[in-house]
């Protein structure tokens, strides 16, 4: 059941607040239009995803995605190397939250910390049951996508990839655009 809203004028910006009690995030925009902002955010096959994606099968390396039979869903799986690889996004799995986590509001801060404990939990159940688990971050995506699939090589252990197709194939690929999406701290 949803709450009444009760709607506030203050510094010229409208703000729309939930009645205590009720579920719901206060919010500088209309319920439907967070909705539908919300909506938008995907979960699969982001563009660091597709570009490491891009970049793996250029190297001849054989992958699963999004394996929904082990824990937290990696968005790659190496099943003979028993390596998973993760491509978190900086501001959702709150890649150096520490420092920049006083700026938001509870709500989001809850959010990203219920985020970084079920990647931590995650990450236990599967090394526990024998895998070797990477952690990409955006960020380094999109700083050096070639570095992280080295990573991913050299972690994996008894990987080969093609060094001059990952190469060419990132040659190829449009640069990715470093966003500043984290809040300053």
């Amino acid at each position: 059941m949803r709450g009444r809203s009760i709607t506030l004028q203050s510094h010229r910006r409208r703000f729309e607040c939930i009645e205590p009690g009720v579920l719901g995030m206060p919010d500088i925009m209309s319920v439907e239009k967070r909705s539908k902002l919300m909506s938008r955010i995907k979960g699969k096959n982001t563009t660091p995803e597709r570009y490491i994606a891009c970049l793996l099968t250029a190297g001849g390396l054989q992958f699963e995605q999004h394996c929904r039979d082990l824990a937290g869903t990696p968005d790659f799986v190496f099943r003979r190397a028993s390596t998973v690889v993760f491509v978190d996004g900086d501001f959702w799995h709150g890649w150096r939250f520490p420092i920049w986590k006083h700026r938001l509001s509870d709500t989001w801060r809850q959010k990203i910390e219920r985020n970084r404990q079920r990647d931590t939990s995650n990450r236990r159940k599967l090394r526990r049951r024998g895998w070797k688990v990477i952690r990409l971050w955006e960020h380094q995506v999109e700083a050096d996508a070639v570095d992280c699939i080295a990573r991913i090589v050299d972690r994996a252990g008894v990987l080969r990839a093609n060094w001059k197709a990952v190469h060419d194939a990132n040659e190829t690929l449009p640069p990715l655009k470093r966003r500043n999406r984290l809040p300053k701290p």
